[in-house]
Formats: structure tokens, sequence, C-alpha cells
């Protein structure tokens, strides 16, 4: 029996082409899940790049987020009517700071060591033997929908995601999976949550939400409900927390030696630069086709600044091999 292939993952998003350090270990795959800008201007896109080059990975995965609204040429030209209509901004100005229409879409797909993917289904064979099949998806919901790739919340969205996709990369998450706001709503995709607790991946992730930072292995109950939501077909007594903010951040009702605990595991990842976990065969909790999902919220910027940073992911899972 041909056994499924260990792939490591390195994960991350919401970079906002500030600085982050490259994990100082090889991955096979390195993903990153969108908003690689702050304002969308061609040299952060560079800085962003450039970045990506230093992680030790064959394989680059790239997709927009919202902030990356110059890779929507519709969004863009929206914007850029908007700006000249209300500041009179020179053309030739928006042009040098933020490209051309195209122009950004080009420097990405210039670049030999990094893929940007558009919205659906890719297939990779991988240089340690696995295939993979990922279905991307940069699009978000939003009440406004004036940055790029966006939708508005009572408006629907496709998202074409089949049984036979390993990982789903989105720039938002799912609606009920660590998608938690500050002001303790949900701010994750519904549309989004049918589509994968039908398709039930090995591993979805996402970032947008950046205090819905962590990592949780979703238990799926027997079969989709019709109308699937995180109420009703999550097997919440089979799934597992492996980090949010909260097990990771001292909070108001912690004792003094919670504190502490997690004060030193706040340095160890300081220190190494990334959280590592796996959930291949013989884990504790393997992620399995239809039965188990790992979700991943990878924004490594905090909600607020003095939060402090927040690190990226390093997973294992295992993938099938690739057929000769």
């Amino acid at each position: 029996m041909v056994q499924d292939i260990k792939t490591r993952f390195f994960i991350l998003a919401d970079t906002h082409a500030k600085e982050w350090c490259p994990p100082n270990l090889p991955v096979d795959v390195a993903i990153h899940c969108g908003d690689l800008t702050d304002g969308s201007k061609m040299e952060e896109f560079r800085a962003s790049l450039a970045l990506l080059r230093g992680v030790n990975a064959p394989l680059k995965l790239v997709i927009a987020g919202n902030h990356d609204f110059t890779l929507d040429t519709l969004a863009y030209q929206k914007k850029a009517t908007e700006a000249n209509r209300l500041f009179s901004i020179d053309p030739e100005v928006m042009a040098r700071e933020y490209g051309g229409y195209g122009d950004a879409r080009k420097l990405l797909d210039d670049d030999d060591g990094v893929i940007l993917l558009d919205e659906g289904t890719h297939h990779f064979d991988l240089s340690n033997g696995a295939r993979l099949t990922v279905y991307a998806s940069p699009f978000t919901p939003s009440a406004e929908a004036d940055w790029g790739f966006q939708y508005r919340h009572r408006e629907d969205h496709d998202y074409a995601i089949t049984t036979d996709v390993d990982i789903v990369i989105t720039h938002g998450p799912p609606k009920g999976v660590l998608d938690q706001t500050t002001s303790k709503q949900r701010g994750g995709c519904a549309q989004l949550f049918a589509a994968v607790a039908r398709a039930r991946p090995r591993l979805h992730c996402f970032g947008h939400i950046h205090e819905g930072w962590g990592a949780k292995v979703v238990a799926w109950r027997d079969t989709p409900s019709e109308n699937p939501s995180h109420f009703t077909d999550i097997d919440n007594d089979a799934s597992v927390v492996v980090e949010t903010l909260a097990t990771m951040r001292p909070g108001k009702w912690d004792d003094a030696e919670t504190v502490r605990e997690k004060e030193a595991l706040a340095g160890r990842l300081a220190t190494q630069g990334y959280r590592q976990t796996s959930h291949c065969a013989g884990d504790d909790h393997p992620t399995t086709p239809g039965k188990a999902t790992l979700f991943v919220n990878a924004a490594v910027q905090p909600r607020f600044e003095e939060d402090g940073p927040q690190p990226p992911w390093v997973v294992d899972i295992d993938l099938p091999p690739t057929i000769v």
C-alpha cells in the first residue's frame, strides 16, 4: 500500500509590507495568505517579495488580500477614480506609487520564486514526491466592499471547493473558526464555512482577522448538514485547539502561575520565530480528509501594535504521493 508523504508548510498572512524573519529551517511549501502590503504600493510588493525569497522552500504560493487592491483591476480603477475626484491626485504620482493597471500583477508573475494564485483549484507535484491540490481564493465579505477582492455580506460568493482538494488557502476565515474579533463578533464568511464543511480538506489556512490568530483541529460530524454551519457540523468534543492568542498571552483572569507559563511560551516562540505543529499519521491529532481539518489563522501582525508580533506557523501534514 502506498503511504502518504509527510510534508512541511510555512504559513503566514497579513505581513502588510512590514519586516518578518524567514524560518531558519527548510520547508516543502511556503504559503502567504494575502495582504502582502498595507497600501498596495509597488515598493511594498517589492519588499514582501524580497522577504519571501528568503524562505527555504522550493514552492512558494501567494494569494492577494483586500489591502493588495492593485491586483484587483476593477477595485483599483474604482479607487483611482475616487481619489482623483476627491483629491485631484496627479496620475503620474499615482502610477509612480501604485503602478499602472496590471503592473503589480506583472511584478509578481515575473518573480521566478513565487506563484500568485488566482481563485480556483491548482495542482502541484512537490519535490518530496507528494501531490498537492489547492483551492485558493482572495475574496472576503465586507460591509462596504471598497477594497480589493471583496463582496458585500448580503451577496453570494461561490467557493467551488471539491472533495479532492488537500489545502484551502483563503484570505479570510470561515465563519465560526478562528474569526472572533475584538468586539466578540464573528468576522468570517458563512458561505466559505459551508464550502469547507462539504469538502473537508486536510488543511485550511487564512488570515484577515488578525485577533483570530491560532490553529485548531476541527473534527467533523458524520455527514455535512443541508446548510452547514459551525453550530451544526463541528464535533466540538473531538475537536482540539492547538494555540490561540488566549492560550499564548496572559489574560486578566489568569493566576500568577498561568501568567508565568504564558510568558515563557511567548518567549520561546519569539526566540524560535514560528509556532510549529504536526498532524500526520501517528500524531495525536492527524488531519484526515473527510474526518478532521486543521484550520490555521496565520495573521502575523497584531490587531494592536502594543500586543507584539504573532508568529507564523510551521505545519506538518500528510499528502498523497504523486501518481506516476
